[in-house]
């Protein structure tokens, strides 16, 4: 499937366009593609981009002083990555973003995502109902952390999200859950 009809299907989902508004919106997105392992965003940058997944994955994260890896997030075809905090407050990027694997993007600049928003309420719609819908995803994995040992994060993460384990190397995903690699293999 084109990339122009994979967003449009995304967007189709919560907001309904015309046919005339989405070619506007699109006209908007600049498609990328990264080879695995590249960078998107490195902590330091400046952030003026989020990327919509078409295809491959995304991992998002911080490292710490000690050098340790914490994962904030995998994006998978139709979910969005950005550092998000720098993106909307024009500040330098303190979580990196790069590819598992080879990678085709939808980039939409912060600017864009503004101006598109105050000219078309459904747009508006969709951005708002997206944020809700990541602010809530957040909400529920701090919530599991606080409550869910290792075992039962790891159960969880494998029902919410069986694909990943076939596309995310066992250490990334040891990090993604707050665990060593030695413990995952335990579970």
């Amino acid at each position: 499937m084109e990339a122009r009809e994979i967003l449009k299907q995304h967007i189709a989902k919560t907001a309904s366009l015309t046919d005339e508004q989405f070619d506007y919106v699109f006209s908007h997105f600049k498609s990328q593609s990264y080879k695995k392992g590249q960078s998107i965003i490195t902590a330091g940058d400046s952030v003026n981009c989020e990327y919509f997944v078409l295809s491959g994955c995304l991992k998002s994260f911080f490292i710490n002083d000690d050098l340790k890896m914490f994962i904030l997030q995998f994006a998978m075809p139709t979910w969005w990555a950005s550092d998000f905090n720098a993106l909307y407050s024009n500040t330098k990027a303190t979580i990196n973003v790069d590819c598992i694997t080879d990678t085709d993007v939808l980039c939409l600049s912060n600017a864009d995502r503004e101006k598109l928003c105050s000219e078309i309420h459904q747009v508006e719609h969709f951005f708002r109902w997206r944020t809700n819908k990541g602010y809530v995803a957040a909400q529920k994995r701090l919530l599991s952390f606080m409550n869910n040992d290792a075992k039962h994060r790891y159960e969880e993460l494998l029902k919410l999200y069986p694909q990943l384990y076939n596309i995310v190397p066992k250490n990334l995903i040891a990090a993604y859950l707050g665990v060593s690699r030695e413990t995952l293999s335990r579970l």
